[in-house]
């Protein structure tokens, strides 16, 4: 078997990160795009990528324990390069929709790259080395929107996507030269696998548990985003695009717990890792709603919460879900991560919408409805053993 080196840990975090990336760089950019394109940009594109990154997962993702995982890496990257000229020089909203669609469905070659680590770790480290390879993701989902930020207000929107582009070609070629060729785990035919899902749904109470927690908060965590940059961009605050995303240097920290969660569901219960993380993303939301429509100190705050609730539960509940079925770790990926980009297009969907009928209370009481919900699952579900 393949060995997980440290420089293939490396390429992995950084396909994912720089993948991952994709679909979170129009929200800082929602408010330049509602002038080009009408307020209703500000809902349609977050949301259309969104779910094409759960349809992406769904029908992508699987193909990982049927092909070379490698191979599956670079041809994703490669379309999405070509995607992303397409966003970036669209002119109507509806080409730039369909684009943001795509750009969703090919950047799942991030959720190849989270499997492919737990593939090649061994059993005793399967959480800390897939905390690590996480850990490039989160990265990439936060300091997306600075990065994005940052070029959208000195360069405009549309540079924001051809620079994407490139990377998305760079990152092709790192998978190309930095990761191991590997067999595939399994030689099912494509409708097979898809119809084995719902096998493991059926089969698999804890997959169903962790799906579930993790989409609520998910939930949560993308109404926030995709409403934060509406927020700060308006009186009081009056910031632009680059002060928006340097909320995402803030929540960035909240990656680095990552590892550590991952070392702490390897040795003992994740259990507690999951209630605290959801019991943060609660409180993120409390602080919110009392302090951060008026305080950008409070927003700060909120944000480091959140980040932290949501990434040290992922973790908890990916190192769970990846010892169910060691032959289907792309399959059970797809089915995780398609419930929760499914709760993520829910909650940018809901959040943006509250916010537009209600103003940031509303924004804020949705949000910590999800975040509640998501901490009662493993609140309720049956206490697992610590491991000795």
């Amino acid at each position: 078997m393949t060995a997980l080196t440290a420089a293939t840990r490396l390429s992995l975090s950084l396909i994912a990160g720089g993948a991952v990336a994709n679909i979170y760089y129009n929200q800082p950019l929602l408010g330049l795009l509602a002038q080009v394109f009408g307020h209703d940009a500000s809902v349609l594109v977050p949301t259309a990528t969104l779910a094409g990154y759960g349809l992406g997962i769904l029908g992508l993702v699987p193909l990982g324990d049927a092909l070379p995982r490698r191979s599956l890496i670079v041809g994703q990257l490669l379309l999405l390069a070509a995607v992303l000229v397409l966003a970036a020089a669209s002119a109507s909203l509806w080409v730039l929709v369909l684009a943001s669609f795509l750009i969703g469905v090919l950047s799942t070659a991030a959720q190849q790259a989270v499997p492919f680590a737990a593939e090649l770790a061994p059993d005793a480290t399967r959480g800390r080395m897939v905390g690590q390879v996480m850990t490039g993701l989160l990265l990439g989902i936060l300091l997306a929107r600075t990065l994005s930020g940052f070029v959208g207000a000195w360069a405009g929107w549309r540079a924001v996507f051809y620079g994407a582009a490139g990377l998305a070609v760079a990152l092709a070629g790192l998978a190309r030269l930095g990761l191991p060729g590997t067999a595939p785990s399994t030689r099912i035919r494509y409708g097979a696998l898809l119809r084995s899902l719902l096998d493991l749904v059926r089969e698999q109470p804890v997959l169903r548990r962790a799906a579930l927690a993790q989409a609520l908060l998910f939930a949560a965590f993308n109404a926030f985003w995709t409403t934060l940059a509406l927020l700060v961009e308006a009186p009081p605050f009056g910031l632009d695009p680059a002060g928006a995303g340097l909320f995402g240097l803030i929540g960035a920290a909240g990656a680095l717990c990552a590892p550590v969660a991952g070392r702490f569901a390897d040795t003992r219960s994740p259990r507690p890792v999951l209630v605290g993380g959801g019991a943060l993303t609660l409180a993120a939301f409390a602080v919110f709603g009392l302090l951060g429509g008026h305080s950008l100190v409070a927003l700060a705050v909120g944000v480091l919460l959140i980040d932290i609730g949501i990434n040290t539960a992922l973790i908890a509940n990916q190192t769970r879900v990846y010892a169910l079925a060691p032959g289907a770790r792309g399959r059970i990926n797809t089915v995780f991560f398609t419930a929760i980009f499914a709760g993520g297009a829910l909650g940018a969907s809901a959040g943006t919408r509250a916010f537009a009928a209600g103003g940031w209370p509303a924004l804020c009481a949705v949000g910590g409805a999800f975040a509640a919900a998501g901490l009662l699952v493993p609140l309720l579900e049956p206490r697992d053993r610590p491991r000795s």
